[in-house]
């Protein structure tokens, strides 16, 4: 399938994988690159420029596709290296970056210069139409269904993306609710040029976590995710357990009092022990509504390919009974 997300960034299947705190290691985006789509390796998760290159040199040594680096720019007391990371990401000749959380106008032209495409995670049209202006080359249009933090406005995909198709001149992926082919092809007709998937990447046999996460999201239904740290304005979405229904106790007794650190316990420094040592009670992570449409656990390579077969067979069959011709 060939759309603008696929000439852009020289991938198969217009298919992205979101870049996912302690997911995004070699061995996922090695996996979905093999696949024919775009992996994506979580900078902030290797932390240092350093690891960070040893990192993208692992992926490199899994496949000879295309791939790419997320980079979130939060706001931080003491903020990552990220004069290195940028540094690191061009030196080890990357060509795609997926960046997310504040403006990466900053450091767009360094990325440009060196010839690496840039992708920007938004939440709201405004976001995307700013994304665009300051020379982006395409979007990611996240959703309020999404995990992890979908920003203060709460507009669902069906009206995001529309919306978005109405402003935007670059291409755009849809991201939040992401499963299946359905969700490919009600993208594409809602004017994306494919998809961003992410909770959905996590429930596959090489996703480098516990099993323990796989089994909690196969297990999880769309109505298991909460909202945590909205009074704080920093929502999130995350799967529910007993810390994260405590969180959200303490929140609904503080009130407009809350502070991060009333909440730290569950929030902070969670997810090495989620994601690698299995605690699935220890505090809040990341997870989309998405975990209610996820059945199985197969390898990248048979969901992507289920993906792109029932996408083709939706466009050609299904949706084809529908024509007026």
């Amino acid at each position: 399938m060939k759309t603008r997300i696929t000439e852009l960034f020289g991938i198969e299947h217009p298919v992205i994988q979101g870049g996912m705190h302690y997911v995004g290691l070699a061995e996922m985006a090695a996996a979905v690159s093999n696949a024919g789509g775009l992996g994506i390796i979580t900078g902030l998760t290797q932390g240092t420029p350093e690891k960070l290159a040893n990192e993208i040199k692992r992926c490199q040594a899994m496949t000879d596709k295309p791939f790419g680096v997320n980079l979130t720019f939060l706001p931080s007391v003491t903020p990552p290296d990220y004069p290195g990371l940028v540094n690191t990401i061009i030196e080890s000749g990357v060509k795609v970056v997926e960046t997310a959380g504040n403006n990466p106008a900053k450091w767009l032209p360094q990325l440009k210069e060196a010839g690496i495409k840039v992708i920007h995670k938004c939440t709201s049209v405004r976001h995307s139409v700013k994304a665009q202006d300051i020379g982006c080359d395409a979007v990611s249009v996240d959703g309020f269904e999404c995990g992890g933090h979908p920003g203060e406005d709460d507009i669902p995909n069906f009206i995001l993306l529309p919306r978005a198709a109405d402003e935007l001149e670059i291409p755009f992926v849809a991201s939040g609710g992401m499963a299946d082919a359905r969700s490919l092809v009600a993208s594409l007709a809602m004017g994306a040029e494919g998809m961003n998937m992410g909770t959905r990447f996590i429930a596959t046999q090489e996703a480098p976590v516990h099993d323990n996460v796989k089994q909690a999201i196969l297990n999880a239904s769309e109505l298991d995710t909460r909202l945590v740290m909205r009074p704080l304005r920093n929502t999130e979405r995350v799967l529910t357990n007993p810390a994260v229904e405590r969180l959200l106790e303490k929140e609904k007794a503080m009130g407009s009092e809350l502070k991060f650190e009333d909440i730290a316990e569950e929030v902070a420094g969670v997810y090495p022990k989620v994601m690698t040592e299995g605690d699935m009670d220890i505090g809040a992570w990341s997870c989309g509504m998405v975990a209610g449409l996820v059945y199985d656990i197969p390898t990248v390579q048979e969901l992507m390919d289920r993906i792109m077969g029932e996408a083709d067979a939706l466009i050609c069959e299904r949706l084809a009974r529908f024509s007026t011709a």
